[in-house]
């Protein structure tokens, strides 16, 4: 075979191969799973926090001042019984003065002045007392845990397990919420400065 019919059949070869090119689609899938079953949470007292009016002079220089707890009572009621998580969504994001708390708001629009700790306490799942437990994996594992941090899956499990959700009904638990103000020899506090923490708390179907 000369070169020149060599060439040809090598083109030839080429040309019939199975094409090697990246695909020019993709799939999407899109699932989920409807439940019959729905979930009202509820808090005491409308849900606020107050603690009035605080003197600048009585708030400390160089460590944070502790305002106190307080405490609201949260219920959950479904309509059947079924494995929920609580999750929090904090409205002020990037204003807390400390990790892993929940922000007040910011003062001249720069400065977080404080936050605030939200627990989980005796809480009570259709008449029997259970332990409160949290998921950092949006519900794949879980384990005991009463602090209940922004954008964490919050639970209750049996008091002998903490590692999966109880299927519950009616829940009661005292949410215990607790706001300090940071040390105030870094902050403005020539005029009033409101308290303005908020926060949504939603169900979330496992």
């Amino acid at each position: 075979m000369n070169t020149l019919l060599k060439t040809v059949a090598s083109t030839l070869l080429i040309a019939c191969a199975p094409a090697t090119f990246a695909a020019s689609t993709v799939d999407l899938t899109v699932t989920g799973l409807i439940t019959p079953n729905s979930c009202t949470p509820t808090l005491s007292g409308g849900g606020q926090v107050d603690y009035g009016k605080i003197s600048a002079k009585d708030l400390k220089t160089n460590n944070p001042t502790h305002l106190g707890s307080q405490t609201l009572q949260m219920t959950v009621n479904c309509d059947a019984p079924i494995q929920f998580a609580l999750n929090a969504i904090d409205n002020r994001p990037g204003t807390a003065a400390f990790s892993n708390r929940y922000g007040l708001g910011l003062i001249n629009g720069s400065q977080p002045f404080g936050g605030y700790n939200l627990m989980l306490r005796s809480p009570v799942a259709d008449t029997v007392a259970v332990q409160p437990i949290a998921s950092y994996d949006k519900g794949t594992t879980w384990g005991a845990e009463y602090i209940w941090e922004p954008g964490l899956y919050m639970s209750v499990g049996a008091m002998s397990d903490d590692t999966q959700p109880l299927p519950v009904q009616n829940l009661t638990v005292d949410l215990q919420v607790e706001t300090s103000i940071a040390r105030t020899d870094g902050l403005d506090l020539s005029n009033e400065v409101l308290i303005d923490g908020s926060a949504t708390l939603e169900v979330k179907y496992l």
